[in-house]
């Protein structure tokens, strides 16, 4: 009987894994990195490395520039590392799916960086314009979350969802800032505990919709391509492989909910056992840990957030 094959997931996170000096060793000694940085400032008008190398906290925090920041320090890890990493499939968190998106060779790298500028600045300018929030909530399952909402929202019309699926005991609501603040005290009543993000707006909820078809206008002007490595989206938790049906995935995120949890599962479910995640903090393998906790079987998953874990990959055989 054949052992079936243990599969290698590459991960790439989003907004909130980042920090000051973010890329910043790789890029000073290795020359596609550096150019990669370059180009992400060129395409945001910006100066990304004096704001996420030097900057400060406030600043780091604004969508626009950490967008196409993020992504030029998760892709430069790919860039620097990916002969010595296996990946048999790859996924994003949110934001982090447009570095899956080239990592897979479906959109190039600098297709990728003038999405990442553009996506981050219609967001940010939609968030400032509309006044939503978003908020963690921590210890309470997703039915009990789901009550809460729906409590919150009543009759109202207004909109309040569960924009990330991120693990077990870990959710993100997303909505006005009325029912996301309602809904905050009724998970304080059933003895949960909710943070509210320093975010610019209700991400991954309707409230995104007016970017989001500026942004799906910019989408069909791309070339789009058929993954060279199978990748897990946010909408549907599942691979795609129809380069039209993968550009539709992509242009629903902005408003569709981020399944992180569903989508760690069916990669577990279709043979993973181990993850690597390639960004600052370490956030998507504590999700994964999350996640996996009760599964039996042997499984790992590990960060590699700059030099120090580059150098302990083995050599390629190239």
């Amino acid at each position: 009987m054949n052992t079936p094959e243990v599969k290698t997931v590459v991960v790439f996170p989003g907004q909130g894994s980042q920090e000051k000096g973010m890329g910043r060793d790789v890029a000073e000694r290795f020359t596609e990195a550096m150019d990669l940085w370059k180009q992400a400032e060129k395409a945001a008008d910006a100066p990304l490395r004096e704001i996420y190398w030097d900057g400060t906290d406030q600043d780091m925090a604004r969508t626009r520039y950490l967008q196409p920041a993020m992504t030029a320090t998760t892709l430069s890890l790919w860039i620097v590392g990916h002969q010595r990493l296996r990946a048999d499939c790859l996924a994003g968190h949110s934001l982090g799916e447009f570095a899956a998106l080239a990592a897979a060779r479906i959109l190039e790298i600098p297709d990728v960086l003038e999405l990442t500028a553009l996506r981050g600045r219609l967001m940010d300018e939609a968030g400032s314009a509309q006044g939503g929030k978003m908020a963690a909530v921590l210890k309470l399952s997703r039915n009990l979350v789901q009550e809460i909402i729906d409590a919150a929202r009543g009759e109202s019309g207004q909109e309040l969802r569960i924009a990330n699926d991120n693990s077990p005991g870990q959710f993100v609501i997303s909505g006005t800032a009325e029912l996301v603040e309602q809904a905050t005290s009724l998970v304080k009543e059933r003895k949960g505990r909710a943070v509210p993000l320093a975010v610019s707006g209700a991400f991954h909820s309707s409230l995104m919709a007016e970017p989001a078809r500026e942004f799906a206008g910019v989408l069909k002007k791309m070339d789009w391509r058929s993954p060279r490595i199978p990748l897990y989206f946010n909408v549907t938790a599942r691979p795609e492989s129809d380069p039209a049906r993968i550009q539709t995935l992509v242009a629903e995120q902005m408003t569709s909910s981020v399944l992180w949890t569903q989508s760690v599962l069916a990669q577990w479910q279709d043979g993973a056992r181990n993850w690597v995640e390639l960004g600052p903090k370490g956030v998507l393998t504590r999700l994964i840990n999350a996640i996996l906790a009760d599964k039996t079987d042997s499984w790992e998953s590990k960060s590699i957030s700059g030099l120090e874990q580059l150098d302990t990959l083995p050599p390629s055989s190239e």
